[in-house]
């Protein structure tokens, strides 16, 4: 076994001095490669990193610049170039933002898409940042998990990206070809940007190092960090008997904030006591919302870090709104409730959407909160319920109901032991449970539905055979779902999938079914597609929650019930 060395700047110009050997010789053997020959040893190096990307123009453009420098020793430094780039024609895109606005001065909708997208694209150049910072921190770190989150991150300025795009197509898809032609080299620039991360760890890997990397805020949990009340060690007295008390048994947490429509808390709606959380915070925040109906939007914002909010149960404490496309809101904009900041943690609280099946988009749940987990809730609406817009979001013991694609986004999210009810939609339409957002195959995203119950309500059990509904359709060209262990009932349309606009993304999208049990299940007449296909339990293993979103460093804390992997 080699030993894992901390990386000197000597071991580091070993390191690429030993690659570009390597590819010397991988090109003396391959005649096509002649130009390659000519190259200097370090521009080999890019060339070698690049030809792991999807878009190589653009890499060797972004790369030659670092590779004439004296940075050009240290691996990360081709990251952090990419990265770079990659903000600088993202701000192009957040100027255009700026300067539409001025033209759509009158057009309420199109000013609503435009503010949308200068707030997706300065969350797009922070993750940017954050990456950037990770990457490159002089006080260096071995830790796996940390690629994990700069992976996740850079998927987030796809998903970003994307959204922007989305929201102005609805409206005016002119103004969404413009803004595409403004971000087409970013989106482009992202997806090497994620190629080189790992690129660049499998170069470091070969010889027996690792991709050091600044860590996390708090130290990330090892087998041996556990103790004997379950939780992690490095966790604070005060934050233990936290967790303890939101665990298992219906326990309590002591909040900082009450809120009851009565008058008996401190504040009568939940806007009041978000508002109320302390700048800078950098603890947890609690708000015990009483039971009531909350007919208020609410928005978690990405400053509000760690908010843990529960309710009395999912159908006593309910927020509810009924904003919807049909009046003339974007679909992210129509959400009853939305929970941006990291770490938002919520118990036995209810959310609805009541624009019915006529509103189209209406939103209950939007998260993009990363390390998000939700337990014993419900979301329940119709078109587009539920959107796991970005960052690792886990769902445990909900129940999601809808029609068509109301469990849609670009995430990297867990929906483990729920129940997901498939309503009656409008006469002229069909049901597809599920929308996911891939849109470049270096994203780590995906939806995976784990141990689930998937039936129809009672108003569509009788024309069950007659409305046709779908396990899901291709939203992105690399949409990625995974159904695993889950009943399917006889609603499902023996085909599985269908189409979301004649052939797009039939070739590149993925579904994936493991376990699976129910009269749906049956997998014999699925679509022929490329990537429908049944898997083995060693890849499956890979789409559980320990895994696929890193759970076996976060969900421990959140004091809820999970599962990392499979039972048996």
């Amino acid at each position: 076994m080699v030993e894992k060395v901390v990386m000197t700047g000597m071991s580091l110009m070993l390191v690429v001095g030993v690659a570009m050997a390597v590819i010397a010789v991988v090109n003396k053997n391959n005649s096509s490669d002649s130009m390659v020959e000519n190259l200097s040893p370090k521009m080999k190096v890019v060339s070698s990193l690049c030809s792991s990307t999807n878009y190589q123009n653009e890499c060797q453009n972004t790369l030659v610049s670092t590779a004439h420098n004296a940075s050009a020793s240290d691996p990360k430094a081709y990251v952090k170039a990419a990265i770079l780039a990659t903000v600088e024609e993202i701000k192009k895109g957040f100027n255009l933002s700026n300067n539409l606005l001025v033209e759509a001065a009158n057009n309420a909708t199109i000013k609503m898409s435009l503010e949308d997208c200068k707030d997706l694209l300065q969350y797009a150049i922070d993750e940017l940042h954050a990456s950037y910072s990770t990457v490159g921190d002089p006080e260096l770190h071995t830790n796996e998990d940390r690629i994990a989150d700069i992976k996740n991150w850079l998927t987030a300025v796809i998903s970003y990206q994307q959204s922007c795009l989305d929201g102005l197509e609805e409206f005016d898809p002119h103004l969404r070809k413009k803004m595409q032609d403004t971000l087409d080299v970013a989106g482009r620039l992202t997806s090497n940007a994620l190629a080189l991360v790992d690129a660049v760890s499998s170069i470091l890997a070969r010889y027996g190092l690792q991709f050091k990397i600044k860590p996390s805020g708090r130290r990330l949990l090892g087998a041996t960090e556990i103790g004997s009340d379950g939780f992690p060690t490095w966790l604070s007295r005060a934050d233990r008997k936290l967790l303890a008390a939101r665990g298992g048994g219906g326990g309590r947490a002591k909040p900082n904030a009450v809120v009851a429509k009565d008058g008996s808390g401190q504040f009568k709606s939940i806007a009041a006591a978000l508002a109320a959380y302390p700048k800078g915070s950098k603890g947890r925040y609690v708000i015990y919302v009483k039971a009531g109906i909350y007919n208020e939007y609410i928005i978690v914002p990405k400053e509000m870090r760690n908010v843990f909010m529960y309710g009395d149960g999912p159908r006593k404490t309910l927020v509810t709104g009924r904003k919807c496309y049909r009046d003339g809101i974007t679909t992210q904009d129509s959400a009853s409730f939305s929970a941006l900041g990291n770490g938002f943690l919520c118990k036995s609280m209810g959310f609805q959407n009541t624009a019915g099946p006529q509103g189209h988009q209406a939103v209950a749940l939007r998260v993009q909160s990363d390390k998000s987990a939700f337990f014993n809730c419900r979301m329940d609406g119709y078109q587009d319920t539920l959107y796991v817009q970005t960052h690792r979001q886990f769902y445990r013991n909900c129940v999601i109901s809808g029609t068509v694609d109301f469990i849609f986004g670009d995430s990297p999210t867990i929906i483990q032991n729920s129940l997901i009810i498939v309503r009656r939609p409008m006469d002229n339409q069909y049901n597809t449970v599920t929308a996911q957002g891939r849109a470049d195959m270096k994203e780590i995203s995906g939806l995976v539905i784990h141990n689930c119950r998937i039936v129809p309500e009672q108003k569509l059990f009788a024309e069950r055979f007659k409305i046709k509904t779908y396990l899901g359709r291709p939203w992105k060209a690399y949409a990625r779902t995974v159904i695993m262990e889950t009943t399917l009932g006889d609603l499902i349309q023996p085909v599985g999938y269908t189409p979301w606009a004649g052939n797009f993304a039939l070739e590149t999208c993925s579904y994936l079914e493991y376990g699976n049990r129910g009269p749906g299940a049956n997998t014999n007449r699925r679509v022929k597609w490329k990537g429908v296909r049944v898997i083995g339990r060693n890849e499956a293993l890979k789409y559980t929650a320990g895994p696929f979103i890193q759970g076996r460093t976060w969900l421990p804390t959140t004091g809820g019930p999970y599962l990392l992997g499979f039972r048996i």
